[in-house]
Order: C-alpha cells, then sequence, then structure tokens
C-alpha cells in the first residue's frame, strides 16, 4: 500500500513538472517572429527614419553613460532587484553590435533574445518593443549601424539572488510578456492607431505609467494606470480620458504643447518625464505628438485611483497647520505661484486645481520642495524657468504645513502632510 502512494505520488509530481514544462515553452513561444526583412527602396531615407525612431524611443537617453559617448552604454538603471547596466549599441565589433545583423536586432527588439540568444532583462523594455514592426525595427539599426564604433565593454548586472539566474527569465516571461506586433484596431482611426502604435511599442509608456507588483511585472488590465516608479520613487500619474487624475481636463493642444516644450499653460514637466521631454518627446513631429495626444485622451480609467487614506489628525491641528503653511506660502512661494496659487501660464504652473497637488499619492509634491526641478531646455522652450530646492532651509515640519496648506486653498481637497512623510523623501534625490 506504501509503495502504491508513493509511486502515485511520484506520477503526481512528474506530471506537474510536464505541465510546468508545457507551460514555460508555449508561453514562451512567439508566434510572428519569422517577418522577413525588406530591403529599403532607399537607404538614406531609411536611415533617417530609423534617427527618428531610436528618439521616439528614447534609445540614446538610456544607452549613454553620463561623461560617455552616445550609445555606448554604461548607464545603470537601478530596478528593486539590482543594478542592470545599458549595452554597447555602437558599430564596435568587439563590445558593440557591430556583429549584428537586422535579425539579430529584430528578435531582441521583437523577442527579448540577445544575438547568442541569450535572455535579456526587461529592464530594455522588449515587452513594449515586442509592438514595433519589424519596419521600423530595421530602420532603427540601419541608422544604429552608421554611428561611430565606441570600444566600451558591457557592464555584467548587478543582481542579488536569485534575480541573478538569467533561467528565471522564462518564467517571468510566461508570467508577464505577451510578445506580438501592433494589430490596427479597424474601430479607430488611422490616428487614433498610429498615436496607440507610439504609446504601446517606441514610447513604451506603461513601463513608468503602470504599477508593477513584487516582481516587475505589470498587470495588461492595469496599464497606464498610473503607478510609483520602482526605486526612483516619482508617482507616474495615469495616462487617460479621466477628469480627476488622467488627462480627462486637458487641452488636445496643451497637451501637445507639453509634451514638445515640456510646460503647458498651468503646468510644467518635472522629474524622470523631464528627461523623456528633453530625448525623446520634443522630436517628434507634430502629426505623431497629436496622434499620440488623442490615444492617450481617449483611454477609459484602467484602475480605481489611489485611495485616500482617513487622516489621523484631529480638525484644529489640521488647521493650526494650514496657518503655519499659509504664512510658508506668503514668504516662500506667492512670488512664483501668485497669492491666488494660478501661477503664471507657462512659467510657473498652477497649483489651484492642480491634479499633482490634489492626488492621493503627493509624492511627486514632496520631492519638488525638496529638491527643486526644472523643466528640460527645449527648441520650444530653451530658457525654462524652475523650481530652486528647499529641503536646505525648510525643516520636514515646515514642508509638511506649506504643502497642507496648498492641497487645502483656492478649492483643492487633500489629507495633510505629515512631517514623516517629508522625512521618507528627503535623502531619496
Amino acid at each position: 500500500m506504501k509503495r502504491k502512494i508513493l509511486w502515485n505520488i511520484l506520477a503526481l509530481l512528474l506530471a506537474i513538472i510536464a505541465a510546468a514544462v508545457i507551460w514555460l515553452v508555449l508561453a514562451n513561444r512567439n508566434p510572428d517572429l519569422n517577418q522577413p526583412s525588406v530591403p529599403p527602396a532607399n537607404l538614406a531615407e531609411q536611415i533617417k527614419q530609423g534617427e527618428y525612431l531610436a528618439r521616439v524611443g528614447n534609445c540614446m537617453s538610456c544607452h549613454t553613460a553620463r561623461g560617455s559617448e552616445k550609445y555606448a552604454g554604461g548607464r545603470a538603471v537601478p530596478t528593486p532587484f539590482g543594478n542592470i547596466y545599458t549595452s554597447n549599441l555602437t558599430p564596435d565589433a568587439e563590445t558593440g553590435i557591430g556583429k549584428w545583423n537586422n535579425g539579430d536586432f529584430w528578435q531582441a527588439m521583437h523577442n527579448g533574445k540577445s544575438k547568442d540568444g541569450s535572455l535579456l532583462y526587461p529592464a530594455f523594455p522588449y515587452t513594449n518593443y515586442t509592438k514595433v514592426t519589424r519596419a521600423d525595427s530595421d530602420a532603427i539599426f540601419a541608422y544604429l549601424q552608421t554611428l561611430q564604433a565606441v570600444t566600451q565593454k558591457n557592464i555584467a548586472p548587478e543582481l542579488r539572488f536569485p534575480y541573478d539566474n538569467r533561467a528565471l527569465l522564462y518564467v517571468w516571461r510566461a508570467l508577464y510578456f505577451r510578445p506580438g506586433q501592433y494589430a490596427n484596431d479597424d474601430k479607430q482611426s488611422v490616428e487614433w492607431n498610429r498615436g496607440a502604435y507610439l504609446a504601446q511599442g517606441l514610447g513604451h509608456c506603461s513601463a513608468c505609467h503602470s504599477p508593477r507588483d513584487s516582481f516587475g511585472g505589470i498587470n495588461l488590465k492595469a496599464e497606464l494606470g498610473g503607478g510609483m516608479i520602482p526605486v526612483l520613487n516619482w508617482y507616474a500619474p495615469p495616462l487617460n480620458g479621466d477628469k480627476e487624475n488622467g488627462l480627462g481636463n486637458w487641452e488636445a493642444a496643451h497637451l501637445a504643447a507639453f509634451l514638445k516644450t515640456g510646460v503647458a499653460p498651468n503646468r510644467s514637466v518635472s522629474g524622470p518625464m523631464a528627461e523623456v521631454v528633453a530625448g525623446s518627446s520634443q522630436h517628434m513631429n507634430d502629426a505623431d505628438i497629436n496622434a499620440l495626444s488623442g490615444y492617450l485622451k481617449s483611454l477609459p480609467q484602467q484602475i480605481a485611483a489611489p485611495p485616500i487614506n482617513a487622516e489621523n489628525m484631529s480638525p484644529e491641528d489640521k488647521k493650526a497647520m494650514i496657518t503655519a503653511g499659509a504664512k510658508l506660502y506668503e514668504n516662500q512661494c506667492a512670488t512664483c505661484h501668485q497669492a491666488s496659487g494660478k501661477g503664471v501660464p507657462s512659467v510657473y504652473p498652477a497649483l489651484a486645481g492642480s491634479s499633482a497637488i490634489n492626488t492621493p499619492i503627493a509624492t511627486n509634491a514632496i520631492r519638488m520642495v525638496l529638491h527643486g526641478g526644472y523643466a528640460p531646455s527645449t527648441v520650444g522652450n530653451p530658457r525654462p524657468y524652475g523650481m530652486p530646492p528647499f529641503g536646505q532651509s525648510m525643516s520636514d515640519e515646515e514642508v509638511a504645513n506649506v504643502l497642507t496648506y496648498v492641497r487645502n486653498s483656492w478649492g483643492n481637497q487633500g489629507n495633510a502632510i505629515l512631517s514623516n512623510d517629508v522625512n521618507r523623501y528627503r535623502s531619496r534625490h
């Protein structure tokens, strides 16, 4: 009897293992990897298009370390599991992609695998780039091959156990990676589909503007629903048509200006998005900017807005914070943001009615007061105004007071900010 039970247990274990192997194999298939490469009618035009698409994808920003040669890699991408360093994309034969062909590059873009077949870590957003067409992938590769070759060895990832085991990526991919080119929605316009292609593919908007779980994966149902950017500790707001927390109240022209110049009436870009505008969206043509803006504004709310936590303080204590914050605002903030909180259009952003101020997640507002920030210098706004840091002159309590005042003035309604909340981000810059 015992032997029979043991055999049954063994058979069950073997069946589970076999099912797991079959699941991994099926889940890691790529149904349209064998897309043919069509020779360009005009190589110069292909290279020009590839340069533009590389800008759209913000490739240079990630694949260029500070003080290093463009596209030579070496920039650290911090993740909750350790640092991953970007690779050398110049045509150097030994340390770059000089020995690659466009098929190898397509495999990396579309299937997240290197030339030798090894799995790439998803810090390289192939989960988005898989949407890119073969023609666009070939164009980017053709452009990269025209760059000056730079001999700079790639740096191995610095990941803690067990995340340093690439074999585990097969499981991650099975859970979170859905390969396949973008498929047009026939019910939508040509412009809408172009915007969707850009946002879902090269723009990789969901990489930041989506919540991630403890394994770094994104629930497809929550894409673009907003979320904290791991390690960087900035909140990337929802990209949808929701009027309270998304883009619903944005005029299309203002959103286009924001992406092209970094500023718009009553708004200014800051944080990680400033780098995106500087390196990517300011270089996009008007047709693509408008398509991208229209697509994002058309999206429904993906997930519920962050909940508003119950305040753990008395109304009297909150009133005292607001009173103290009002004095600080008058002395430190009103010169730029105005006593009315309306700011100066396209110069100093408005605080009254600002979704960045009213959101239940006050991380970005705290960081801006502590560390300041500047919109990027763009062609359309070459000399941007900025926010000076106040972390060196204001205590945690004072920052909490002034933000509590701002979040409860001019029609704004928000929870009080606690000094502990401020201290959490004081050293995270």
